[in-house]
């Protein structure tokens, strides 16, 4: 008797549940531009500004509760920041020192997962706000430099910087945004992400004093568009 009222309970919260939900999950797909910036606190290293980038991915909406899911999937990331540092190099059989301006173009495949408090409808609108993390596999790793020496020699060059870069990176992530219901359970997603390294993306020396690690975390806030079915 006890096992029969046991399975009429279980059977009447999974009914409710799966009622309420319509669907236990949703899958879909982004694009996403982004400004990427590197921070460093390295003395005379140099944050030069941000930098336009871009992502794309899949995605996907597990419930937990009517206005509780775990959104997860997988972004390629083209990140592209600029930091300028000492520098010295070779050139014409001379070493030149001077300072090196260089545009990091860093290509990952990242893996976030958020949790997500959402708002009951307005009309065809929710709202909701997301924390949770993210790990990111660097996939290739370019740079433009631009090398200006003590004396007056300028040289450009557009290296592989796979062994000047790690191959791990992990963020947290806060974000915001709305949801569109067009049909269904499709729906139109706008949202603002802010995407916080706290590991070092960097590896190596620095040419001028080796006993100095080069170190800064990269950073990027995006402008989310996204479907889900």
């Amino acid at each position: 008797m006890k096992k029969i009222v046991f399975i009429i309970i279980v059977s009447t919260l999974l009914l409710n549940f799966v009622k309420a939900q319509h669907k236990p999950f949703l899958f879909g797909f982004r694009v996403a531009p982004n400004m990427g910036w590197m921070k460093t606190d390295l003395q005379d290293y140099e944050n030069e500004g941000m930098e336009f980038g871009f992502s794309w991915g899949f995605m996907a909406d597990f419930f937990l509760m009517e206005n509780y899911s775990i959104n997860t999937g997988f972004d390629v990331l083209y990140l592209n920041t600029y930091l300028s540092y000492p520098h010295q190099m070779k050139i014409n059989d001379e070493m030149e020192r001077g300072r090196m301006y260089r545009k990091y173009r860093l290509k990952y495949v990242e893996v976030p997962v958020t949790f997500r408090m959402k708002t009951n409808p307005f009309g065809k609108f929710i709202l909701y706000g997301e924390f949770g993390g993210g790990a990111a596999f660097r996939i290739s790793a370019k740079s433009k430099d631009e090398f200006n020496s003590e004396g007056a020699l300028q040289l450009t060059q557009e290296p592989k910087i796979e062994d000047e870069t790690k191959l791990l990176r992990g963020s947290i992530i806060l974000g915001a945004g709305v949801e569109y219901f067009i049909s269904g359970s499709t729906s139109l997603l706008l949202s603002i992400r802010f995407d916080n390294g706290f590991t070092d993306v960097l590896k190596d020396q620095n040419t001028v004093d080796d006993s100095v690690d080069h170190h800064a975390i990269s950073n990027f806030l995006e402008f989310n568009i996204g479907m889900l079915f």
